[in-house]
């Protein structure tokens, strides 16, 4: 069986760690911005970890 490709939208997205973990930006930033709070445009603009249920799959699609 050939060996499994790495997910090219993943890889864009995501970024590992020097310690494993992966982090991921969080949404709702790109656009109407205006409507929104200047504290939650901060929280949204910083980077957050991937949840653990998610961590397994998203390391397999990376080819980690």
């Amino acid at each position: 069986m050939p060996k499994m490709k790495t997910d090219s939208g993943a890889k864009k997205r995501i970024k590992v760690t020097g310690s494993g973990k992966l982090r991921r930006g969080k949404a709702f930033r790109g656009h109407l911005m205006e409507g929104k709070s200047s504290v939650r445009a901060r929280r949204l603009g910083r980077e957050t970890d991937l949840s653990p249920a998610m961590e397994k799959k998203t390391k397999r699609l990376m080819g980690i």
